[in-house]
């Protein structure tokens, strides 16, 4: 039973603990972080690696702006370009409807002083996309957004802060926070840790450290499905979605298909598991070959699934306690959490090292959530 001792305990060391580590370690802290499995194993290294600030909900597109910067240049970060490529995000409007919506959504966009979603015409998406289905009238496009290797990201991550000096505890669970005399404990089922700050990157389970700090933090465990196809011919660039069904479709540089959607699978949070639902994913199958007709005869190689932590107004929690002083948030990132990992990285260090940020964080704070009926106050 081993004890350390840091500037800062992080538990979870998936992308966003991993992100938060390097940014602190850049700041001179000492970082240890407890991870329950390795990096990447629920959520950062099994998802569609978007890298989009396209649709995304209004509070979040600040951050994902400011993240999409440091992807721009993310081997300055990680040493790695993390198979980064701004191929363009589009949503594709399958009917009129489709496109007023869309069209409605990109002047919210506009008026908030952003540009970034560009509503296009048929002659546009046809350039962008000459595969698509002939009944489609149009689309959003956001030209700067991209993909990334979601696990190559994450070893990134990892190898650049082991470089950095942080020391992880591997196959370690919390079981118990204690703050004494402005210092916490974070024991776990190996040893413990005492660290002047804690930092809450657990995903999936995010919402019972906060509880085990007091704070209330609503969270369901998703099972969110992805498929990869064989090889194919390139033909697609950019990464497609729909405006009213559930896609996320792109071609990887080695040419399979990977297909997403945010269908659900079968998650057991307490066992570990996510597992796909086979009907869900021959609806995701059917979806894509209705959108792109020429993928109907291409064979599904393999099928997975991660689990997710979603909030229920779908975005994260991230910033401080409101129930304990030097503890700090940022988990629940509803299955978009990918692209903001590196600027919620930076965020969190600013916070606990400047004491701000100035980026907006206040919409995200864990405060938002009512207060259960009965709990303490």
């Amino acid at each position: 039973m081993s004890v350390d001792t840091a500037d800062v305990c992080i538990i979870g060391g998936g992308l966003h603990g991993c992100s938060a580590a390097l940014h602190l370690a850049m700041r001179g802290k000492r970082v240890v972080v407890i991870e329950s499995h390795y990096p990447g194993r629920f959520a950062s290294g099994v998802n569609a690696g978007g890298v989009r600030r396209l649709s995304r909900d209004l509070a979040e597109i600040p951050l994902a702006e400011a993240s999409l910067e440091i992807w721009n240049n993310i081997r300055a970060l990680v040493d790695d370009d993390c198979d980064f490529h701004a191929c363009g995000q589009l949503k594709i409007a399958e009917s009129d409807e489709d496109m007023a919506k869309l069209e409605a959504r990109a002047q919210t966009v506009r008026e908030l002083g952003y540009d970034h979603e560009q509503p296009i015409g048929r002659e546009k998406l046809r350039e962008i996309t000459p595969d698509v289905h002939p009944r489609a009238v149009g689309g959003l496009w956001c030209a700067g957004d991209g993909a990334a290797d979601p696990m190559r990201t994450t070893k990134a991550f990892f190898n650049k802060v082991l470089k950095e000096g942080v020391h992880f505890r591997l196959g370690e669970r919390v079981t118990d926070l204690d703050r004494s005399n402005g210092l916490w404990r974070v024991t776990t089922d190996n040893g413990a840790v005492t660290a002047d700050h804690i930092v809450n990157c657990a995903g999936a389970w995010g919402d019972k450290i906060a509880a085990m700090l007091g704070d209330e933090a609503p969270l369901e465990a998703h099972a969110l499905t992805m498929m990869v196809t064989e090889r194919v011919r390139p033909f697609l660039t950019p990464v497609c979605g729909l405006a009213s069904r559930k896609l996320s479709f792109k071609q990887t540089t080695s040419g399979t298909l990977l297909i997403g959607g945010a269908h659900l699978g079968y998650a057991d949070r307490d066992a570990g598991v996510a597992e796909p639902d086979p009907r869900k994913m021959a609806i995701s199958a059917a979806t894509v070959s209705d959108a792109f007709p020429l993928v109907r005869h291409v064979r599904v190689a393999r099928s997975w699934a991660g689990l997710e932590g979603v909030t229920p107004d779908r975005i994260p929690v991230i910033g401080p306690s409101e129930a304990a002083d030097g503890a700090w948030h940022a988990f629940g990132f509803s299955a978009h959490g990918f692209q903001l990992a590196p600027v919620v990285g930076r965020i969190m260090a600013e916070l606990i090292v400047d004491g701000r940020t100035n980026l907006p964080v206040d919409p995200f704070s864990v405060g938002r959530f009512p207060a259960k009926l009965g709990s303490a106050a």
